[in-house]
């Protein structure tokens, strides 16, 4: 990342460019698609990398339950795949389940080995609550999914 590239809170102005970006893998079956109205809706989960003043990157840490969130939507241009991009979205991502004090965090990916560099370990599907598989059902690929979960434990934070 250059110095003048920061991580945001994603604002309304983003969500036609997350959108883009997202559809672009998408395309590819990297990842789920997401509609524009959900987008909007799950804004502010939504954090992006800036550079310049140009969206690069994004992320986004979806919480299930009061000790379950999943980092979803991480999809960085490619000219800035290999720089640490994805890495500094996933931590901030984790950073932020932390300060909220959520103990777990999963993803469904296409990349396991991405996760594991972080500390995930992959996990059986079938183990996640059942809550997670509600977006499963509007997958093209439901279903024959063909993502790996990966889980990480966080120490929780203490209450003051």
């Amino acid at each position: 990342m250059s110095e003048q590239s920061r991580i945001e809170k994603a604002t309304m102005a983003d969500a036609p460019l997350i959108q883009d970006l997202v559809s672009s893998f998408a395309s590819l079956g990297e990842m789920l698609p997401r509609p524009l109205a959900e987008i909007y809706e799950q804004l502010r989960d939504f954090l992006v990398v800036r550079d310049k003043g140009r969206l690069v990157a994004c992320a986004a840490l979806h919480i299930m339950w009061e000790d379950l969130a999943e980092i979803r939507s991480l999809a960085v241009l490619d000219e800035w795949r290999d720089k640490g991009v994805g890495a500094l979205l996933a931590e901030a991502c984790l950073d932020e389940a932390r300060a909220l004090g959520i103990v777990t965090v999963f993803a469904l990916t296409r990349q396991p080995s991405f996760f594991e560099r972080l500390g995930f370990h992959q996990a059986d599907m079938m183990a996640l609550p059942r809550k997670v598989w509600g977006e499963c059902f509007r997958c093209p690929k439901f279903p024959n999914c063909d993502e790996t979960a990966v889980i990480i434990e966080l120490k929780a934070r203490p209450r003051a």
